[in-house]
Order: C-alpha cells, then structure tokens, then sequence
C-alpha cells in the first residue's frame, strides 16, 4: 500500500478509479466502470405507467417517490462505495479523493461505511469525467502531492 491514494472521477453514469503512488508519481488508471442505466431516459427505464388510485379528486396518476434516474445513480454510488471499502479491506490505499458533481457527491457520501469516510481526504464537486489524467492531476496536485 505504502503511500497510494485512490482518486475517484465519477458522474452518474461512468466512473474512473485512478491510484498515485506518491509526490511526482502521476496518475494511473486502475478501472474504469460504466453504468448505462443513468444515461437513460426516466420513461426507458420504466415498464409500465404509474397506476391510477380510486376516490383521488383531482390527482390523476401516483408518481414514484424517486425517479428511475436518480434510482440508477444510487445503485451506482453503492457499487462504487463497495469498490473503495473492499480497496480499504484489503489495505490498498492510505487516503482517498472523491470528484463528483454534488448530486453524485451526496449519494457517494450516503453510501460508504464509516471507516472508508473517514479516509477520504478531499472531496471536489466537479465533474472531472470527461478530463485527460493530465488535467486531473494539475487539478488536484495540491492534495495529491502532500
């Protein structure tokens, strides 16, 4: 493990995780997962139309407490938390930085347990998703090279 710090880059949809081994060590792209799901209109991931209920005046059809998009992006925030709590069971990383639009940011948060939390050192409501390593790294240099 020694001094590797986990960077995750993530949107509702994809999500990079890279790793630094240390101050000039760069940025290396160790996964890279997809989560279609969210790119996908509310009414494509729906089968049916929401029921209607008897004796509601005026109200017409029930809607769903949440939409199938942001259902999507809260099953993909718990699949990428379980990735860095198993990267912090296995001792894989000291540290971690999280980047994320704050919409993404929020169901992250939600979703890691409490030690892997309190590894995370730096937290960037960015969307860094479609940035070269490059320029993720220039961005976050200040916390990446303590």
């Amino acid at each position: 493990m020694a001094q590797t710090t986990w960077i995750l880059v993530a949107n509702a949809s994809l999500a990079k995780f890279y790793a630094n081994a240390g101050p000039n060590k760069g940025l290396a792209l160790m996964k890279e997962i997809r989560h279609p799901e969210s790119r996908q209109k509310n009414s494509d991931l729906v089968t049916d139309r929401p029921g209607s209920m008897a004796g509601t005046a005026g109200r017409g059809a029930m809607s769903p407490q949440t939409q199938p998009k942001e259902h999507e992006a809260r099953v993909f925030a718990q699949e990428l938390a379980r990735e860095l709590n198993d990267g912090r069971n296995g001792n894989r990383y000291k540290r971690a930085i999280l980047v994320a639009p704050p919409a993404m940011m929020g169901l992250l948060n939600d979703s890691l347990d409490s030690a892997t939390s309190t590894m995370v050192t730096d937290r960037f409501e960015k969307d860094y998703t479609k940035v070269s390593e490059k320029q993720i790294a220039s961005q976050l240099e200040g916390c990446i090279y303590l």
